[in-house]
Protein backbone atom coordinates (compact mmCIF):
# COMPACT_ATOMS: atom_id res chain seq x y z
CA UNK A 1 0.00 0.00 0.00
CA UNK A 2 2.88 2.33 0.81
CA UNK A 3 4.21 2.47 -2.80
CA UNK A 4 0.77 3.44 -4.09
CA UNK A 5 0.40 6.22 -1.52
CA UNK A 6 3.80 7.50 -2.57
CA UNK A 7 2.69 7.24 -6.19
CA UNK A 8 -0.45 9.28 -5.50
CA UNK A 9 1.53 12.04 -3.77
CA UNK A 10 4.45 12.33 -6.18
CA UNK A 11 2.74 11.79 -9.55
CA UNK A 12 2.05 14.63 -11.96
CA UNK A 13 -1.71 14.24 -12.18
CA UNK A 14 -2.02 16.75 -15.01
CA UNK A 15 0.01 14.43 -17.24
CA UNK A 16 -1.82 11.30 -16.04
CA UNK A 17 -5.26 12.87 -16.64
CA UNK A 18 -4.11 14.06 -20.07
CA UNK A 19 -3.03 10.52 -20.96
CA UNK A 20 -6.36 9.08 -19.81
CA UNK A 21 -8.34 11.67 -21.77
CA UNK A 22 -6.31 10.98 -24.91
CA UNK A 23 -6.83 7.23 -24.48
CA UNK A 24 -10.59 7.73 -24.22
CA UNK A 25 -10.66 10.03 -27.25
CA UNK A 26 -8.57 7.57 -29.26
CA UNK A 27 -10.84 4.64 -28.38
CA UNK A 28 -13.99 6.61 -29.23
CA UNK A 29 -12.74 7.56 -32.68
CA UNK A 30 -11.46 4.08 -33.42
CA UNK A 31 -15.04 3.03 -32.64
CA UNK A 32 -16.26 5.72 -35.06
CA UNK A 33 -13.92 4.41 -37.77
CA UNK A 34 -15.73 1.06 -37.61
CA UNK A 35 -19.21 2.49 -38.25
CA UNK A 36 -20.58 2.19 -41.79
CA UNK A 37 -22.71 4.71 -43.69
CA UNK A 38 -25.81 2.75 -42.57
CA UNK A 39 -24.83 3.23 -38.93
CA UNK A 40 -23.78 -0.40 -38.43
CA UNK A 41 -20.64 -1.37 -36.52
CA UNK A 42 -18.48 -3.36 -38.96
CA UNK A 43 -15.20 -3.49 -37.03
CA UNK A 44 -14.09 -4.59 -33.55
CA UNK A 45 -10.85 -2.60 -33.58
CA UNK A 46 -12.07 -0.50 -30.67
CA UNK A 47 -12.19 -3.62 -28.45
CA UNK A 48 -8.53 -4.34 -29.19
CA UNK A 49 -7.75 -0.73 -28.37
CA UNK A 50 -9.39 -1.07 -24.95
CA UNK A 51 -7.19 -4.11 -24.25
CA UNK A 52 -4.03 -2.24 -25.28
CA UNK A 53 -5.02 0.82 -23.22
CA UNK A 54 -5.46 -1.36 -20.14
CA UNK A 55 -2.09 -3.06 -20.69
CA UNK A 56 -0.47 0.29 -21.34
CA UNK A 57 -1.78 1.76 -18.10
CA UNK A 58 -0.41 -1.23 -16.17
CA UNK A 59 3.01 -0.76 -17.77
CA UNK A 60 2.84 2.98 -17.00
CA UNK A 61 2.19 2.28 -13.31
CA UNK A 62 5.06 -0.23 -13.14
CA UNK A 63 7.46 2.25 -14.75
CA UNK A 64 6.36 5.06 -12.42
CA UNK A 65 7.09 2.84 -9.41
CA UNK A 66 10.50 1.87 -10.82
CA UNK A 67 13.64 3.85 -9.98
CA UNK A 68 14.44 6.02 -13.05
CA UNK A 69 18.08 6.38 -11.96
CA UNK A 70 18.66 2.71 -12.76
CA UNK A 71 17.21 2.96 -16.25
CA UNK A 72 20.57 3.78 -17.92
CA UNK A 73 21.98 0.53 -16.54
CA UNK A 74 19.47 -1.48 -18.56
CA UNK A 75 19.41 0.66 -21.73
CA UNK A 76 22.20 -1.31 -23.43
CA UNK A 77 20.59 -4.65 -22.63
CA UNK A 78 17.19 -3.43 -23.85
CA UNK A 79 18.77 -2.10 -27.06
CA UNK A 80 20.50 -5.42 -27.81
CA UNK A 81 17.30 -7.32 -27.00
CA UNK A 82 15.35 -5.14 -29.42
CA UNK A 83 17.92 -5.68 -32.17
CA UNK A 84 17.57 -9.43 -31.66
CA UNK A 85 13.77 -9.18 -31.89
CA UNK A 86 14.07 -7.12 -35.09
CA UNK A 87 16.32 -9.79 -36.63
CA UNK A 88 13.83 -12.50 -35.61
CA UNK A 89 10.97 -10.43 -37.06
CA UNK A 90 12.82 -9.99 -40.34
CA UNK A 91 13.27 -13.77 -40.62
CA UNK A 92 10.07 -15.18 -39.13
CA UNK A 93 7.65 -12.28 -38.67
CA UNK A 94 4.15 -11.92 -40.05
CA UNK A 95 3.73 -10.12 -43.39
CA UNK A 96 1.20 -7.29 -43.20
CA UNK A 97 0.72 -4.86 -46.12
CA UNK A 98 3.83 -6.19 -47.84
CA UNK A 99 6.18 -5.77 -44.86
CA UNK A 100 7.44 -8.56 -42.57
CA UNK A 101 7.20 -6.32 -39.53
CA UNK A 102 4.72 -7.95 -37.11
CA UNK A 103 4.84 -10.56 -34.37
CA UNK A 104 1.73 -11.97 -32.78
CA UNK A 105 -0.69 -14.73 -31.97
CA UNK A 106 -3.98 -14.89 -33.82
CA UNK A 107 -5.42 -11.41 -34.38
CA UNK A 108 -3.26 -9.82 -31.67
CA UNK A 109 0.06 -8.51 -32.87
CA UNK A 110 2.79 -5.97 -32.18
CA UNK A 111 5.35 -4.14 -34.29
CA UNK A 112 8.79 -4.50 -32.64
CA UNK A 113 9.91 -1.42 -34.56
CA UNK A 114 7.72 0.72 -32.29
CA UNK A 115 9.60 -0.54 -29.22
CA UNK A 116 12.89 -0.11 -31.10
CA UNK A 117 12.27 3.65 -31.22
CA UNK A 118 12.13 3.80 -27.41
CA UNK A 119 15.10 1.51 -26.67
CA UNK A 120 17.22 3.26 -29.31
CA UNK A 121 16.48 6.66 -27.77
CA UNK A 122 17.35 5.37 -24.29
CA UNK A 123 20.65 3.81 -25.40
CA UNK A 124 21.55 6.81 -27.57
CA UNK A 125 20.85 9.18 -24.66
CA UNK A 126 23.11 7.13 -22.39
CA UNK A 127 25.93 7.14 -24.98
CA UNK A 128 25.68 10.87 -25.69
CA UNK A 129 25.68 11.68 -21.98
CA UNK A 130 28.62 9.40 -21.13
CA UNK A 131 30.78 10.75 -24.00
CA UNK A 132 29.94 14.44 -23.69
CA UNK A 133 33.56 15.28 -22.77
CA UNK A 134 35.12 12.90 -25.31
CA UNK A 135 37.62 14.88 -27.45
CA UNK A 136 37.21 12.46 -30.40
CA UNK A 137 34.36 14.39 -32.03
CA UNK A 138 34.08 12.41 -35.26
CA UNK A 139 34.24 9.09 -33.42
CA UNK A 140 31.42 10.27 -31.17
CA UNK A 141 29.33 11.23 -34.20
CA UNK A 142 30.03 7.94 -36.00
CA UNK A 143 29.21 5.78 -32.98
CA UNK A 144 26.05 7.68 -32.12
CA UNK A 145 24.79 7.54 -35.71
CA UNK A 146 25.64 3.84 -35.84
CA UNK A 147 23.37 3.25 -32.81
CA UNK A 148 20.46 4.63 -34.85
CA UNK A 149 21.54 3.20 -38.20
CA UNK A 150 21.47 -0.46 -37.07
CA UNK A 151 17.75 -0.69 -36.14
CA UNK A 152 16.90 1.65 -39.01
CA UNK A 153 18.57 -0.70 -41.53
CA UNK A 154 16.81 -3.75 -40.08
CA UNK A 155 13.43 -2.01 -40.28
CA UNK A 156 14.17 -0.80 -43.81
CA UNK A 157 14.92 -4.41 -44.85
CA UNK A 158 11.44 -5.58 -43.76
CA UNK A 159 10.70 -3.31 -45.77
CA UNK A 160 8.99 -0.62 -43.66
CA UNK A 161 10.19 2.59 -45.27
CA UNK A 162 7.95 4.96 -43.31
CA UNK A 163 8.95 3.70 -39.84
CA UNK A 164 12.64 3.63 -40.80
CA UNK A 165 12.52 7.31 -41.77
CA UNK A 166 11.29 8.26 -38.29
CA UNK A 167 14.74 7.43 -36.87
CA UNK A 168 16.34 10.30 -38.82
CA UNK A 169 14.59 13.19 -36.97
CA UNK A 170 15.01 11.24 -33.71
CA UNK A 171 18.77 11.17 -34.23
CA UNK A 172 19.08 14.77 -35.45
CA UNK A 173 17.14 16.15 -32.45
CA UNK A 174 18.99 14.07 -29.85
CA UNK A 175 22.39 14.64 -31.45
CA UNK A 176 21.82 18.40 -31.49
CA UNK A 177 20.90 18.40 -27.79
CA UNK A 178 23.67 15.89 -27.02
CA UNK A 179 26.42 18.16 -28.38
CA UNK A 180 27.30 16.52 -31.71
CA UNK A 181 29.01 19.15 -33.87
CA UNK A 182 26.76 21.00 -36.31
CA UNK A 183 29.04 20.27 -39.29
CA UNK A 184 28.33 16.56 -38.97
CA UNK A 185 24.58 17.06 -38.63
CA UNK A 186 24.61 19.47 -41.57
CA UNK A 187 26.48 16.83 -43.58
CA UNK A 188 23.72 14.30 -42.84
CA UNK A 189 20.99 16.74 -43.81
CA UNK A 190 22.63 17.81 -47.07
CA UNK A 191 23.80 14.34 -48.15
CA UNK A 192 20.51 12.71 -47.16
CA UNK A 193 18.47 15.47 -48.77
CA UNK A 194 20.48 15.21 -51.99
CA UNK A 195 19.99 11.43 -52.09
CA UNK A 196 16.24 11.76 -51.45
CA UNK A 197 15.71 14.44 -54.11
CA UNK A 198 17.73 12.59 -56.75
CA UNK A 199 15.84 9.38 -55.93
CA UNK A 200 12.46 11.07 -56.33
CA UNK A 201 13.12 13.28 -59.37
CA UNK A 202 13.00 10.57 -62.09
CA UNK A 203 9.52 9.40 -61.04
CA UNK A 204 8.35 12.97 -60.46
CA UNK A 205 9.52 13.96 -63.93
CA UNK A 206 7.87 10.96 -65.59
CA UNK A 207 4.59 11.54 -63.73
CA UNK A 208 4.24 15.25 -64.46
CA UNK A 209 4.83 17.69 -67.28
CA UNK A 210 7.46 19.51 -65.22
CA UNK A 211 10.72 20.17 -67.03
CA UNK A 212 13.79 19.48 -64.93
CA UNK A 213 16.84 21.60 -65.91
CA UNK A 214 19.54 19.70 -67.80
CA UNK A 215 22.23 20.40 -65.17
CA UNK A 216 20.06 18.64 -62.56
CA UNK A 217 19.15 15.72 -64.82
CA UNK A 218 22.87 15.04 -65.19
CA UNK A 219 22.88 14.08 -61.50
CA UNK A 220 20.51 11.13 -61.94
CA UNK A 221 20.38 10.15 -65.64
CA UNK A 222 22.77 7.32 -66.56
CA UNK A 223 25.69 7.20 -67.12
CA UNK A 224 26.48 10.61 -65.60
CA UNK A 225 26.05 9.67 -61.90
CA UNK A 226 28.89 7.15 -62.21
CA UNK A 227 31.15 9.85 -63.66
CA UNK A 228 30.21 12.16 -60.77
CA UNK A 229 31.02 9.42 -58.27
CA UNK A 230 34.40 8.82 -59.86
CA UNK A 231 35.24 12.54 -59.98
CA UNK A 232 34.10 13.06 -56.37
CA UNK A 233 36.22 10.12 -55.20
CA UNK A 234 39.32 11.51 -56.95
CA UNK A 235 38.77 15.00 -55.50
CA UNK A 236 38.16 13.50 -52.06
CA UNK A 237 41.39 11.49 -52.20
CA UNK A 238 43.47 14.47 -53.36
CA UNK A 239 41.98 16.82 -50.76
CA UNK A 240 42.62 14.31 -47.94
CA UNK A 241 46.20 13.96 -49.15
CA UNK A 242 46.59 17.75 -49.32
CA UNK A 243 45.21 18.23 -45.82
CA UNK A 244 47.42 15.53 -44.34
CA UNK A 245 50.52 17.26 -45.75
CA UNK A 246 49.71 20.95 -45.33
CA UNK A 247 46.96 21.05 -42.65
CA UNK A 248 45.27 23.83 -44.64
CA UNK A 249 41.60 24.18 -43.70
CA UNK A 250 40.39 24.68 -47.28
CA UNK A 251 41.49 21.12 -48.08
CA UNK A 252 39.24 19.95 -45.26
CA UNK A 253 36.20 21.75 -46.67
CA UNK A 254 36.92 20.52 -50.19
CA UNK A 255 36.93 16.95 -48.85
CA UNK A 256 33.76 17.74 -46.86
CA UNK A 257 31.85 18.89 -49.97
CA UNK A 258 33.19 16.15 -52.25
CA UNK A 259 32.32 13.43 -49.72
CA UNK A 260 28.85 14.92 -49.33
CA UNK A 261 28.31 14.77 -53.10
CA UNK A 262 29.71 11.24 -53.16
CA UNK A 263 27.26 10.11 -50.46
CA UNK A 264 24.31 12.01 -51.93
CA UNK A 265 24.68 10.71 -55.50
CA UNK A 266 25.75 7.27 -54.29
CA UNK A 267 22.75 7.14 -51.96
CA UNK A 268 20.36 7.92 -54.82
CA UNK A 269 21.87 5.13 -56.95
CA UNK A 270 21.52 2.73 -54.01
CA UNK A 271 17.97 3.96 -53.42
CA UNK A 272 16.93 3.11 -56.98
CA UNK A 273 18.39 -0.38 -56.59
CA UNK A 274 16.99 -1.13 -53.12
CA UNK A 275 13.67 0.73 -53.01
CA UNK A 276 10.63 -0.38 -54.98
CA UNK A 277 8.89 2.10 -57.28
CA UNK A 278 5.85 2.24 -54.98
CA UNK A 279 8.09 3.23 -52.05
CA UNK A 280 9.72 6.00 -54.04
CA UNK A 281 6.26 7.06 -55.24
CA UNK A 282 5.26 7.65 -51.62
CA UNK A 283 7.91 10.36 -51.45
CA UNK A 284 6.72 11.77 -54.78
CA UNK A 285 3.06 12.00 -53.72
CA UNK A 286 4.13 13.53 -50.41
CA UNK A 287 5.40 16.45 -52.50
CA UNK A 288 2.56 16.39 -55.04
CA UNK A 289 -0.31 13.88 -54.51
CA UNK A 290 -1.95 14.97 -57.77
CA UNK A 291 0.81 13.14 -59.66
CA UNK A 292 -1.06 9.85 -59.09
CA UNK A 293 -4.55 10.79 -57.80
CA UNK A 294 -6.10 7.34 -58.28
CA UNK A 295 -3.04 5.39 -57.13
CA UNK A 296 -0.38 6.37 -54.61
CA UNK A 297 -1.86 9.85 -54.13
CA UNK A 298 -5.37 8.56 -53.33
CA UNK A 299 -4.74 8.16 -49.58
CA UNK A 300 -3.39 11.68 -49.11
CA UNK A 301 -6.09 13.33 -51.23
CA UNK A 302 -8.89 11.53 -49.37
CA UNK A 303 -7.39 12.42 -45.99
CA UNK A 304 -7.08 16.08 -47.01
CA UNK A 305 -10.72 16.01 -48.17
CA UNK A 306 -11.81 14.58 -44.81
CA UNK A 307 -9.81 17.16 -42.83
CA UNK A 308 -11.14 20.02 -44.95
CA UNK A 309 -14.75 18.86 -44.76
CA UNK A 310 -14.63 19.09 -40.96
CA UNK A 311 -14.39 22.85 -41.17
CA UNK A 312 -14.09 24.87 -37.99
CA UNK A 313 -16.42 22.99 -35.62
CA UNK A 314 -16.66 19.55 -37.28
CA UNK A 315 -19.59 17.40 -38.36
CA UNK A 316 -20.07 15.81 -34.95
CA UNK A 317 -19.16 12.47 -33.40
CA UNK A 318 -20.18 9.52 -35.64
CA UNK A 319 -21.25 11.97 -38.36
CA UNK A 320 -18.19 11.81 -40.61
CA UNK A 321 -18.84 10.88 -44.24
CA UNK A 322 -15.37 10.12 -45.62
CA UNK A 323 -14.77 7.41 -43.04
CA UNK A 324 -18.29 6.00 -42.89
CA UNK A 325 -18.38 5.63 -46.68
CA UNK A 326 -14.96 3.89 -46.40
CA UNK A 327 -13.01 6.37 -48.55
CA UNK A 328 -10.15 6.44 -46.06
CA UNK A 329 -7.75 3.47 -46.13
CA UNK A 330 -6.48 2.04 -42.82
CA UNK A 331 -8.75 4.56 -41.14
CA UNK A 332 -8.54 3.08 -37.65
CA UNK A 333 -4.73 3.41 -37.63
CA UNK A 334 -2.80 5.44 -40.20
CA UNK A 335 -5.63 7.92 -40.98
CA UNK A 336 -7.32 8.25 -37.60
CA UNK A 337 -6.31 11.93 -37.50
CA UNK A 338 -8.49 12.55 -40.57
CA UNK A 339 -11.54 11.10 -38.77
CA UNK A 340 -10.92 13.24 -35.68
CA UNK A 341 -10.51 16.33 -37.86
CA UNK A 342 -13.68 15.62 -39.84
CA UNK A 343 -15.87 14.99 -36.79
CA UNK A 344 -14.39 17.56 -34.35
CA UNK A 345 -13.13 20.15 -36.85
CA UNK A 346 -10.37 22.68 -36.27
CA UNK A 347 -11.50 23.24 -32.68
CA UNK A 348 -11.11 19.54 -31.89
Amino acid sequence: MQPFLKLAKTSDWAIIVSVLVLCVIGTLFIYSSGVSSEGELVSSEYAKQIVWVALGLIVMIVLILADPKRLPEYSGMLYILTIGVLVYTRLFGRVVNGARSWLGIGELGIQPSEFAKITTMLFLARYLDSTRRDPAKFKRFAYSFGIVLLPMALILSQPDFGTALVFIPIYLAMALIGGIELRYLLFLLLAGGTAAVLTVLPLLQSGTSAQVPAFIRVLYEAPYPMYILLLSAVVLGLSILGFSRTKQRYYYWISYVSFMILCGVGGSILGHKVLKDYQIMRLVVFLDPSVDPLGSGWNILQSITAIGSGGFSGKGFLQGTQSHYRYLPQQSTDFIFSIISEELGFIG
